[in-house]
């Protein structure tokens, strides 16, 4: 996996303010049987790049295992996974779901968006059970943060963005977000320089989208001024996150 390469800025950048998030939010601990939510983007990539290496460094044990559920629109896209796991041994489950066909079925009540996040987030959440896993990590980052606010903000009236780590089931699982304050030039960044195997979204909503369409919103206004977009960034950041911790 390399782990003895020189690491860019950017590598930096992901794996210590992942650490320094871990740590401020006490994330995991020995013991810990970490599930990786890994759908094949350049964050849940890093993310699971990022927690190898501090496989290495935290001073107790921990287990990591991935966990990708292919939403159905193309069985075959998550090749470059297989082929990483066969050449890195990680523990792994990966199946092919019809969830994305089945959650853009006409005649549905809800969003094929909210539809196939729920379904997908409630077979995460059933595997974590099945291998008796503590903790399930997503790739969110600062971006998805911001994001995640103005979505809550502008669509449901909730002043809500997203939470370093979770309880769920009476405590049985932990949802963490270890990538939660890296901003998303960083992890692209870094991906390109691990040489990740990211894969493209085939969901034919992902252009389209409720939070795509936020995003544009987002990027509309940060190319009024520069400075808008770090200014909200590390707003949210020391709310949302002084607030959970």
């Amino acid at each position: 996996m390399g782990f003895r390469k020189k690491l860019n800025f950017a590598q930096k950048t992901c794996l210590g303010r992942c650490g320094k998030l871990m740590q401020q939010a006490a994330m995991i601990q020995p013991g810990s049987r970490i599930g990786i939510a890994l759908s094949g983007g350049v964050d849940s990539w890093v993310m699971t790049r990022v927690l190898l290496l501090r496989q290495r460094i935290v001073p107790f044990k921990f287990e990591l295992m991935i966990l990708h559920v292919n939403p159905g629109f193309d069985p075959e896209n998550h090749s470059p996974l297989m082929n990483w796991l066969d050449k890195n041994g990680v523990a792994s489950h990966v199946e092919v779901s019809k969830i994305g066909p089945e959650a853009h079925q006409p005649g549905n009540t809800k969003s094929a968006c909210f539809i196939c996040s729920w379904e997908r987030r409630k077979t995460l959440f059933n595997l974590c059970q099945k291998y008796k896993l503590s903790h399930l990590a997503f790739g969110h980052n600062s971006d998805d943060l911001v994001a995640t606010f103005f979505m809550n903000l502008t669509q449901t009236g909730r002043v809500e963005g997203l939470s370093a780590k979770e309880s769920f089931f009476k405590g049985d699982l932990t949802v963490i977000r270890p990538l939660l304050t890296v901003e998303k030039k960083y992890i692209s960044s870094a991906a390109r320089k691990w040489e990740l195997p990211v894969w493209e979204n085939p969901c034919p909503s992902a252009t389209t989208s409720r939070r795509a369409r936020i995003e544009e919103n987002l990027a509309l206004l940060y190319s009024k001024n520069k400075v808008y977009k770090k200014n909200i960034t590390n707003a949210l950041k020391r709310w949302q996150l002084d607030f959970n911790l």
